[in-house]
């Protein structure tokens, strides 16, 4: 027996014994407080406290380096060491006080304390904004020469210092990046001001249901009400909802306005030619990605209108409108225990092999997840990697349903690139990007649907899986697309000295939405005004990731379940290289070319089987 073999054995044994036996913490079904056990972190509020004042009283060592990075390797190794040692210390800091504040966000004093947590992280900033600046007079050749003569240089701040010589053109002297950083808090009115037009300021309407019930149309009560059983109902929700936001058409036409022109700022500030060029230059994305992405999903938007003719033939609906999109396809009345989540989880990733199996057993069975809604609780969900040194923690607000379920797959997924990243990669190298975060969970989700529809006894059941996977396509593809291509050519309009206003960004969301939700699709013209309702368009091109994530979990998903040992060592390279390169350079080479048309043809291809299935068992 190999060294290999004797440990994939070994690690198959304990998939077995913990997937079979729970630990008691998790068998109780909802817990009065809070379920993980942060002393993992820190002990106690005290020693908390005392490593936050240790981290605070170490940034003056910092500016002793200050001057003399181009000295030697040795000392530019010393003073990086010192920055990530600080660093690291600071986001165990973080976490554990972010993580107690999430506990009960009615607790006073952990917001406090958090606040503490960011002023650190700010004091962090200011000490260490002169690195960068810095790095650059000293020169390419010479840092390339200290790097070569370095081990620690070598092996842990390569790629740090490659991006900070890459980015030398768009980086600004110490005094001009520190004017840019000071105008970052007024730069971000636009999007607080449209976050308080729709949390407070404007006077959501009050309708009536079929059932007598009155619902207040703020924008829980919209999501709430969006799918109404009664058809009706959905279409006064829709009608009464996107009418108000009209009301107010022109004041986040000013902000939204306002948020572009600051984005066109920075452009030029930093000597980029575009918005967009500036937004993708942090992570080294091409613009060809996302131009390519926008491309071929208006190519497969043939496959979407199929999938709503499909909707209404499901639902029984003489025709089909923009209020009709929301209802499930098929009910599912199956609850699913803590219990039964984890078990399904397991079994749903067996593909990963018994590695990524035997690593997930035994996080889940630690305490490192609070699962239950309760009062005071943070809402959503969240997995936070912060402590590099402990392991990841996850924030979960499940129901007992199947989005429950898929909730529990997903945030995993997550937890368990950071575990596979933490362990491949030095502490300055593991943390990933948002361009890759959304794969890893986005394919346990879709491996999840795949196992259970294998498992599914009844049409009504397989229907179900299908039409959770047909909405996540809509709903992570199309419609992030969309917002997407609606970013781009908000942007381009100012960019070409167009004037631009909240009636000009309806009339571009209104032909997109009659673009992607095709000729049978029925629109009221005050649905157009659902762009003043996106709070992701604030941070500008953003969104697109979730569209390139799930393209690109669809095509690793079906390489792996096709294929074999060779396609899921490929696909958990990627998670395993965390942020050791650009994204777009990792993905390629585990043979997926971002800018190319493939994974987004592979999405297409797999939407379109989906609803083959679908279809046939339909009849």
């Amino acid at each position: 027996m190999t060294e290999l073999s004797r440990r994939e054995a070994l690690a198959a044994g304990a998939l077995a014994s913990l997937a079979t036996a729970l630990p008691a913490w998790a068998q109780v079904a909802k817990p009065a407080g809070a379920a993980w056990d942060l002393t993992e972190l820190y002990p106690d509020e005290a020693a908390w406290d005392a490593a936050r004042k240790g981290a605070l009283a170490a940034l003056p060592g910092i500016a002793k380096y200050k001057g003399r990075l181009g000295e030697s390797a040795q000392v530019l190794a010393e003073a990086l060491v010192l920055q990530s040692d600080i660093g690291r210390t600071i986001a165990r800091v973080y976490t554990y006080v972010s993580l107690k504040g999430d506990e009960d966000v009615r607790v006073a004093a952990w917001q406090e304390k958090q606040a503490q947590a960011i002023d650190l992280y700010t004091a962090f900033g200011e000490a260490t904004a002169w690195f960068a600046p810095e790095i650059l007079t000293v020169g390419k050749s010479k840092v390339d020469g200290f790097i070569a003569a370095n081990s620690a240089l070598q092996s842990r701040f390569d790629f740090y210092l490659a991006n900070i010589v890459r980015q030398a053109e768009h980086t600004l002297s110490p005094e001009g990046e520190a004017l840019l950083a000071g105008a970052g808090a007024p730069l971000q009115a636009p999007g607080d001001i449209s976050g308080q037009l729709r949390s407070s300021d404007i006077p959501w309407p009050t309708i009536k249901l079929s059932d007598g019930n009155q619902v207040r149309l703020d924008s829980q009560g919209y999501t709430l009400n969006r799918d109404a059983p009664n058809r009706t109902d959905r279409k006064a929700v829709f009608d009464a909802f996107w009418e108000a936001h009209g009301k107010f058409q022109n004041s986040f036409g000013a902000t939204y306005n306002a948020k572009v022109k600051s984005d066109i700022f920075y452009a030029k500030a930093r000597k980029y030619p575009t918005s967009l060029a500036s937004a993708l230059s942090g992570s080294n994305v091409p613009e060809a990605v996302y131009r390519t992405l926008v491309a071929e999903t208006n190519k497969g938007l043939p496959q979407l209108h199929r999938y709503f003719e499909l909707r209404r033939r499901m639902l029984k609906l003489p025709d089909i409108g923009y209020w009709d999109i929301y209802p499930p396809l098929v009910s599912l009345d199956r609850p699913f225990s803590l219990d039964q989540m984890r078990t399904l989880t397991l079994e749903a990733v067996k593909p990963l092999g018994t590695d990524y199996q035997a690593r997930l057993a035994k996080a889940t069975a630690a305490k490192w997840m609070d699962p239950w809604p309760r009062e005071g609780k943070r809402p959503g969900a969240y997995m936070n990697p912060g402590a590099f040194d402990v392991h990841p923690y996850l924030l979960l607000n499940l129901s007992e349903k199947y989005d429950g379920l898929s909730t529990y797959a997903h945030e995993w997924g997550h937890a368990l690139h950071s575990l596979l990243a933490n362990a491949a990669q030095p502490y300055d190298k593991a943390d990933y990007p948002i361009f890759l975060a959304e794969i890893a969970s986005t394919l346990n989700e879709q491996l999840l649907v795949a196992h259970m529809l294998k498992g599914a006894k009844t049409k009504e059941e397989k229907l179900f899986y299908l039409g959770q996977q047909m909405e996540n396509f809509r709903g992570t593809f199309f419609r992030q697309t969309m917002f997407a291509e609606f970013e781009l050519k908000a942007h381009d309009l100012a960019e070409a000295g167009e004037g631009l206003s909240g009636r000009r960004f309806t009339d571009v969301y209104s032909n997109l939405l009659k673009r992607y939700h095709g000729p049978n699709m029925k629109l009221e013209a005050a649905y157009a005004n659902e762009w003043a309702f996106i709070p992701h368009f604030y941070n500008s091109f953003y969104v697109y990731q979730y569209a390139t994530c799930i393209a690109a979990a669809t095509y690793f998903t079906q390489a792996i379940l096709k294929g074999g040992p060779k396609e899921r060592d490929n696909y958990l390279s990627v998670l395993k290289a965390g942020g050791s390169d650009y994204p777009v350079d990792i993905l390629k080479r585990a043979g997926l070319d971002m800018a190319s048309p493939a994974p987004y043809q592979a999405l297409v291809a797999s939407f379109k089987d989906t609803l083959d299935q679908a279809e046939a068992l339909l009849g």
